[in-house]
């Protein structure tokens, strides 16, 4: 295989149901394809048709939103079986979650929602983790999210508390570099020590995304082309953890398909630049 076909594969695109038809009626050059679990839970139905269908074309990464893995109030166990019950029918390449909460009790906020990162969270995560992949029999991936916020009670960096996370859990890491510069600008800290604390071997994946600037911060609103800032921040993670398998996410204002496909491209550059 050439090292072009090699890094190739590492490059994926989220589906979304704009798209559906082009992957239904041929098959679009990218290695593989990400989709938000809970869009699949259904017993039937068109999305999962299509889902069934690009599987035998694509590997799979399911990323899940609404599990809310840091809640204090403990873990929304029927949305942990129906992540189960499509693992097994899909047979996922990956699964990824969020270093977040964003529920309690019966409200479920729709956002993913910072954890304050103390000792007291990182061992209530370390729990919901070994929870979660035991019930699924497998390893997941938990991604960093962007934050507008901050807790005063904060006893770790937030690398440094998803790195603890995945020594103990035993977990890997979904790295979202868009998510890291957002923070990184809304928060005033330096983004190439944060990702100097991560374990490089534990990365298993990266997230590239747009963002959108307010008055008072960045907002990730994964609604535009991925920007200078984070395609350099992208190559400094590249070269601290090597290539690993890229999505370009794209949710809101999504574009044509082959806009996907140019970005996607550019992280193969990315990706056959780094390795020399």
């Amino acid at each position: 295989m050439s090292s072009l076909s090699a890094t190739q594969s590492l490059a994926g695109i989220g589906l979304r149901a704009a798209h559906y038809g082009e992957f239904l009626n041929g098959r679009p050059p990218i290695g593989w394809l990400e989709v938000h679990s809970e869009n699949y839970f259904g017993a039937g139905g068109y999305d999962l048709h299509v889902l069934e269908h690009v599987r035998r074309d694509y590997p799979l990464s399911l990323h899940g939103v609404g599990l809310s893995l840091g809640s204090a109030d403990g873990l929304r166990e029927p949305h942990l079986n129906k992540l189960q019950r499509l693992v097994e029918r899909i047979d996922p390449l990956l699964v990824s979650e969020h270093l977040c909460w964003g529920a309690f009790g019966a409200q479920h906020f729709n956002d993913l929602l910072p954890l304050p990162y103390t000792d007291e969270a990182l061992a209530l995560m370390v729990e919901r983790v070994d929870h979660v992949q035991t019930a699924l029999g497998r390893e997941i991936l938990v991604e960093n999210v962007s934050s507008y916020l901050q807790y005063r009670d904060s006893t770790l960096p937030e690398f440094e508390f998803l790195a603890e996370l995945a020594r103990r859990s035993g977990c890997a890491i979904l790295l979202d570099v868009n998510n890291l510069y957002v923070n990184s600008v809304n928060h005033g800290f330096d983004p190439h020590l944060a990702l100097a604390a991560l374990p490089a071997h534990c990365v298993k994946e990266i997230h590239l995304a747009g963002h959108s600037r307010a008055e008072l911060c960045l907002i990730d609103d994964h609604g535009s082309r991925v920007t200078d800032a984070v395609w350099s921040l992208y190559q400094a993670a590249l070269a601290h953890v090597g290539s690993v398998r890229t999505l370009i996410e794209w949710d809101t204002n999504i574009p044509a398909l082959d806009v996907l496909l140019a970005e996607a491209a550019k992280v193969e550059t990315s990706l056959l630049a780094a390795h020399g």
